[in-house]
């Protein structure tokens, strides 16, 4: 499943290394591409698309899906 999400708070390295290893706390397969000018993160994953958004709502980023 490929899921895009906006992530307004993303910034930097720092913030796109820490949603991707939430991200791969749940699928170590999943294929993650961010994007830091656009704010946005692309993962291609077997999790669900809200256990995704929860972990990385939970690593402190809050996250809004795009259309495909």
């Amino acid at each position: 499943m490929m899921l895009k999400l906006k992530v307004p708070e993303m910034s930097c390295g720092h913030c796109a290394s820490t949603i991707e290893k939430a991200v791969k706390s749940i699928d170590p397969a999943a294929r993650v591409v961010i994007d830091l000018g656009s704010s946005t993160v692309a993962v291609n994953s077997t999790a669900e698309e809200s256990a995704i958004r929860e972990v990385i709502k939970s690593a402190g980023y809050d996250n809004q899906k795009l259309a495909a």
